[in-house]
């Protein structure tokens, strides 16, 4: 399998020389490493240029800055890679992080999409986990359509299939996402019909700092445009239905059935995960008798699950 790493950095030049050096020097190389630097105002450009003459490394200088999407779509029409893998440009991969990954995707030949535990370091400290776990976290095309449901981490734990993220990217609403760009990923890989997994390993290192977008709090966002929350609802829809309509996805007239057959590619589903659907058939169900015989087959369903032990609490 060929491997593409992609890096995306604005002004991140402190940081920069660290996190390549980590895809460059892991134990099984990366095919190709692709940096976009989105027309950065420090010496990021330099720092950038002294990897330039390394055989797989591709460098793209963006001449007007436009943000983390604009970034990742330049990247995504370069590469080649059957696995694409993403990092930050201030995080660090552990060198055995690749070497990690595809054993797992070999493991698992059905893997669309993968997301690994990490390390925080920097301001904070302390290791992240989603699951204590490998979970096969089946398809979510219904949960993310119907509930948002949000399935991935930051983006520097990311990979998916080239052809899953062709179906994603490159996505035109760049202004929407300048920064928070990993949403367009774990959104967009759940609606284009991406199987997800999770890998417990904590092979990446996201450093905390003052910038982070994804770990700084809504309240402190909030402090700042009161309005956030309405802003990002309009982006979100206007995301969902860009793929929607890129990928022909539309509400399956059968949506009970669609709801119970998705549930069940979840081999050990959550509680949460019923109450999902269960709100899925409730809401969007037109039918009354299929609204009535759907919500009964859930919790049949969920009391199969309970009796065999295989609910993850």
């Amino acid at each position: 399998m060929k491997t593409s790493c992609l890096i995306s950095n604005y002004n991140y030049a402190k940081y920069l020389e660290e996190a390549i050096y980590s895809a460059v020097n892991q134990t099984v190389k990366f095919d190709e490493i692709i940096i976009v630097d989105d027309a950065s105002t420090d010496n990021s450009a330099d720092i950038i240029s002294t990897f330039a003459q390394e055989a797989n490394i591709r460098c793209i200088f963006k001449k007007q800055n436009q943000g983390q999407l604009s970034s990742l779509n330049d990247a995504f029409i370069a590469a080649t890679g059957d696995i694409v893998f993403f990092l930050d440009a201030d995080d660090i991969y552990h060198k055995e992080y690749l070497e990690e990954a595809l054993i797992f995707y070999k493991r698992h030949t059905e893997c669309d999409f993968m997301f690994c535990a990490y390390e925080k370091f920097g301001a904070a400290s302390g290791v992240f986990k989603a699951y204590e776990f490998d979970l096969d976290l089946g398809y979510s095309v219904l949960k993310t359509l119907c509930a948002s449901e949000w399935i991935g981490s930051i983006t520097s734990t990311i990979s998916m299939r080239k052809n899953i993220l062709h179906k994603v990217l490159p996505i035109m609403h760049t202004e929407d996402w300048r920064v928070r760009a990993d949403d367009c990923l774990v959104w967009g890989s759940s609606l284009v019909g991406a199987k997800k997994f999770y890998m417990s390993k904590p092979l990446v290192q996201y450093r905390i700092h003052q910038f982070n977008n994804y770990h700084n709090s809504k309240s402190k966002i909030l402090d700042i445009d009161k309005s956030y929350e309405y802003k990002r609802f309009w982006k979100c829809q206007s995301l969902f239905n860009y793929i929607c309509l890129k990928n022909n996805i539309k509400l399956p007239l059968m949506l009970t059935y669609t709801c119970l057959n998705e549930l069940k590619t979840i081999p050990c589903p959550e509680s949460k995960d019923f109450f999902v659907y269960l709100k899925i058939i409730f809401l969007f169900e037109q039918n009354i008798y299929w609204k009535i015989k759907g919500i009964i087959q859930l919790f049949a369903y969920f009391i199969i699950i309970k009796i065999n032990g295989k609910l993850n609490k």
